[in-house]
C-alpha cells in the first residue's frame, strides 16, 4: 500500500498495515571481533569487495526507497568503520532528499577517531555494542581484546553530546550480575542500555531450542534489583521495553528478539551485506536486490520488485521462519552477513 494524501509525507505500508520507514543497511560483512554469538572463532567467509553492493548502488537504492517513504537509515555491518571511504558515503546518503535521519551500529573499536566528522554531518545516534563490563570476560565473549578502546569510544561519544544506545546480547554465559552491572550504567549515565535476547545467527548452524535470559527473566532480574522501575511509554514502532528508575540517568531497556513479541508493530525493511532484502530478520531475503540493480533495472520496475516484497511480508518472524525454504536443521547465517 503507497498513499500520499495532500500535505502529507508519502507513507509506505506492508499487506499488515505497518508502516515501513526504516531501513537498516548493512554495507559489510566484515568484523573485527569474533563475538561467540555471531560467528566461530575462524569467523566467516567474507565475501569479495565486488560481491558487496557499491556506495554508488546503496546511493541509488536509498534514493528510490526515499521516494517511497523511507526517512531513517541505519548503516551496520558486520563492522561499518571497516569499509573504506565510509565517511564520504555518509556525506552522500546525508543529502538524499526524504531521508531525515542517519544512525550507526558499531562495536566502537574505531569509531573514536570519526566523532568529529560524524558531528559535523548530524549523524549522533550511535547503538554501540557492548555485552560486559569485566575486561576478562569481553575477551572470553569477543575473543579479542579491545575492551579498553570500546569504552574510551563510549566515553568521548557521551563527552560530545552523541545519543548513545547500548546494545547487549544477553547470553547464557553472563551471569545476573554481569548482566545487572551493565544494566547499571543507566544510572550513571544518560544512556539507553538494551538487553537482546540471544537468536541463532551464529554461523555455525545451532539452533538455538531454549534461552536462559527471556526479556520475562531479564525483566524479574531489574524488578527485583533496581528501585523505582517503571515502564516507559513505548514509541512508535519500538522494539524494545524501555524503563526508567529512580536516580538513573538513561533507561534500561529489552529487545525479545527471540521471543519475537514486537513483530506487530515492527517498521524495518533489511538490506544484508549480499544485497539481499529482508523483509523480517527471520526470512531467507525475498529479494536479490544486488542482482536486480547490476542487471539495468529501472526505478520504475524496482519501485514494483520492492513493493510485491513489501505487499506479501510475514505478519511475525515465526511466519518468516517456516517460509524459508532451506532444511530445518538450523540457523546457519551470521548476524554480520544480516546486519542486525
Amino acid at each position: 500500500m503507497l498513499s500520499k494524501p495532500v500535505g502529507i509525507m508519502l507513507e509506505l505500508r506492508d499487506n499488515h498495515g505497518r508502516p515501513l520507514n526504516y531501513l537498516r543497511l548493512a554495507i559489510i560483512d566484515r568484523c573485527n571481533l569474533r563475538c561467540f554469538y555471531c560467528m566461530p572463532e575462524e569467523g566467516i567467509k567474507y565475501m569479495q569487495r565486488e560481491e558487496l553492493l557499491s556506495y554508488e548502488e546503496m546511493e541509488r537504492l536509498i534514493t528510490v526507497m526515499a521516494g517511497m517513504g523511507v526517512d531513517k537509515v541505519r548503516i551496520t555491518g558486520g563492522e561499518p568503520f571497516l569499509r573504506k571511504d565510509l565517511m564520504t558515503f555518509l556525506k552522500t546518503i546525508r543529502n538524499i532528499k526524504g531521508i531525515e535521519q542517519i544512525n550507526i551500529t558499531t562495536n566502537g573499536v574505531y569509531t573514536k577517531e570519526y566523532i568529529d566528522e560524524l558531528k559535523a554531518l548530524d549523524i549522533t545516534n550511535i547503538n554501540l555494542s557492548l555485552d560486559t563490563l569485566d575486561k576478562e570476560k569481553f575477551f572470553k565473549m569477543t575473543r579479542r581484546d579491545a575492551f579498553d578502546e570500546v569504552m574510551s569510544t563510549f566515553h568521548a561519544l557521551l563527552a560530545e553530546g552523541f545519543n548513545v544506545k547500548i546494545n547487549a546480547v544477553a547470553v547464557s554465559e553472563q551471569s545476573e550480575e554481569d548482566i545487572y552491572q551493565l544494566g547499571m550504567l543507566s544510572r550513571d549515565y544518560p544512556v539507553s542500555v538494551r538487553f537482546i535476547e540471544e537468536m541463532p545467527f551464529n554461523g555455525q548452524s545451532n539452533e538455538l531450542q531454549t534461552i536462559q535470559w527471556t526479556y520475562k527473566n531479564i525483566h524479574k532480574l531489574f524488578h527485583d534489583r533496581v528501585p523505582g522501575l517503571s515502564l516507559l511509554k513505548a514509541k512508535p514502532s519500538s522494539t524494545s521495553t524501555e524503563y526508567s528508575a529512580d536516580g538513573h540517568k538513561g533507561t534500561i531497556g529489552i529487545i525479545p528478539a527471540y521471543s519475537r513479541t514486537f513483530c506487530g508493530q515492527c517498521n524495518r525493511i533489511r538490506i544484508t551485506a549480499r544485497g539481499m532484502l529482508k523483509t523480517c530478520l527471520y526470512d531467507e531475503g525475498v529479494l536479490d536486490i544486488k542482482h536486480m540493480l547490476r542487471a539495468g533495472i529501472s526505478e520504475t520496475n524496482l519501485k514494483k520488485a520492492l513493493m510485491g516484497a513489501f505487499n506479501s511480508r510475514a505478519k511475525d518472524g515465526f511466519e518468516a521462519e517456516s517460509r524459508n525454504a532451506k532444511d530445518k536443521g538450523g540457523a546457519s547465517e551470521s548476524m554480520s552477513m544480516i546486519g542486525g
